[in-house]
């Protein structure tokens, strides 16, 4: 503006000083001294801990954080650089700019932070100033470690996790959740039983916390009992062993319940036969012919325990002849339901009979003509449930159709592995009375996890899921596997983040 107004304008210059002790030109400041000859004068990082001692356990992989607690950290890591920056003393007389590894030898057992910090010196001029710090590394194992190592056995407190089914379907999902939440922690040793899980602790409060877990993520009941160790009766101390009984309740999802006539009146004449479509903490029922459904928490089931009248593993598939929707689409729970009309047979029927069966279903939203789909076969099947038998002139379905099937269109893509993996707890195996029959059950149990998981995307919202570096996308298999198999997508999968030696090159960018 004022070069187009014609206007004289004079350029801002800075003066120069000369410093008073070796006399060079410089920026005037405060202490009119240059940087060499203020840092000669002042050491702002006098009284500063520049060797430190930490106490590291090889085992956990943690460090130790006086007086009594312990802290997972990796070498180079964010957690590890606070730990070191909080174990200095007299850090509060300056001002913390910038931390900085500084990279040794990993077998060394020393490691060196450079840290940057500024304080204020001589008539208000600011010092800032780089030094390192070098942390001495003793090993030593933690408590829980030392327990361990003495002896694996010596645990304070046992989890005892059990349900009564014939499968592990189960405990699958329980042990992602855990891994999740990181609820097992604490936990020195996991084993793994017939019918469930052992979980040992070092601490009573450790296992009472996992109990607590358990209780919100299903509906469980335990009973708790102790048993008396040693005793001295000098000190008048007492060392027990605690153990926790927790029992899962037998329901499933997608088992087929005939609820008792008291249960179902309190629940305004539900059923009596209804699906079970979640568990959690409750335990969600649905009438598949009329839609209405409830939820029965832990203390209500309880009071009045009941049995699955047919479980998942006795589904039949059936091919879908026609359907016809009944009603319009209702959200249940979260999910989409439409009541439709359909006409199904057997697979295993075609070629041998012409059975076809005229069915009520809740999958109208899902099925069309052609489709096969999963159900259970009450026409053929021989149930002897007592609670059924209290309802005197009942007419039972011939067929109760569960969910959709896709395990032709799966058939083309066996063998290949899948886009994501699931991370499992260390446990040890009880192989004693079991041979390859029990083996091959429980990869098939498995695998039907992992297609349930692919299906619902309800049932994965509390499971995390990685992505699998083996898995190599293939155009062809994009093109030839057209139809709609459900398939987890990507943006649901999280990096599996592997801690391991890795490659420096020149410019010091990691590879």
């Amino acid at each position: 503006m004022a070069l187009e107004a014609g206007m004289f304008t004079v350029n801002q210059t800075i003066g120069s000083v000369l410093c008073c002790k070796c006399g060079i030109l410089m920026q005037p400041n405060p202490a009119n001294m240059c940087t060499k000859c203020l840092r000669s004068e002042v050491d702002i990082t006098e009284g500063l801990q520049k060797h430190v001692v930490i106490v590291h356990c090889p085992e956990c992989d943690s460090y130790l954080q006086p007086p009594r607690t312990w802290i997972k950290a990796q070498l180079e890591s964010k957690e590890l650089l606070t730990f070191c920056v909080k174990r200095l003393k007299n850090l509060n007389k300056v001002r913390l700019v910038h931390a900085e590894f500084i990279w040794t030898e990993p077998h060394s057992k020393r490691i060196k932070v450079k840290l940057t910090v500024q304080k204020e010196v001589l008539n208000r001029a600011i010092l800032e100033q780089s030094y390192v710090v070098e942390y001495v590394v003793h090993e030593q194992m933690c408590e829980s470690c030392t327990r361990v190592q003495a002896n694996p056995d010596q645990w304070v407190a046992a989890v005892q996790l059990r349900q009564h089914v014939s499968h592990r379907r189960t405990f699958f999902y329980l042990e992602q959740l855990i891994l999740k939440h990181d609820a097992a922690a604490r936990c020195i040793r996991i084993k793994q039983m017939d019918q469930g899980i052992d979980f040992f602790f070092s601490n009573r409060s450790h296992a009472v916390k996992f109990v607590e877990f358990l209780g919100k993520v299903a509906p469980v009941r335990y009973r708790n009992d102790k048993q008396l160790v040693s005793h001295d009766p000098k000190s008048n101390n007492y060392n027990y062993k605690y153990t926790f009984s927790v029992e899962i309740c037998p329901i499933c999802r997608e088992d087929l319940i005939c609820l008792p006539p008291k249960v179902a009146v309190s629940l305004g004449n539900l059923g009596p036969l209804v699906i079970c479509t979640k568990i959690s903490n409750s335990i969600a029922l649905m009438d598949p012919f009329t839609l209405r459904h409830c939820f029965l928490d832990a203390d209500q089931y309880w009071r009045a325990s009941f049995k699955s009248l047919l479980s998942s593993r006795q589904l039949v598939e059936y091919i879908v002849l026609d359907v016809e929707p009944v009603s319009s689409e209702v959200v249940v729970g979260g999910s989409r339901y439409v009541l439709a009309d359909a006409q199904v047979a057997r697979v295993s029927d075609f070629g041998k009979n012409d059975t076809i069966f005229s069915v009520r279903t809740h999958l109208g939203h899902l099925l069309s003509p052609g489709d096969n789909a999963l159900g259970y076969d009450l026409y053929a099947a021989n149930s002897n449930d007592i609670e059924l038998d209290k309802y005197k002139g009942l007419v039972l379905p011939e067929v109760v159709l569960i969910k959709k099937s896709y395990e032709e269109k799966r058939q083309k893509k066996r063998g290949k592995p899948r886009a994501w993996k699931l991370k499992s707890l260390d446990m040890e195996v009880d192989n004693t009375a079991k041979g390859r029959d029990h083996e091959e059950k429980v990869n098939s149990e498995y695998e039907q996890f992992l297609r349930d998981l692919e299906e619902n995307p309800e049932l994965r919202f509390n499971v995390s899921l990685y992505r699998n570096k083996e898995y190599q996308p293939s155009e062809m298999a994009s093109v030839t596997d057209g139809e709609e198999v459900p398939s987890v997508p990507l943006e649901e999968l999280l990096a599996d983040l592997e801690l391991s030696d890795v490659e420096v090159d020149d410019d010091g960018m990691m590879e």
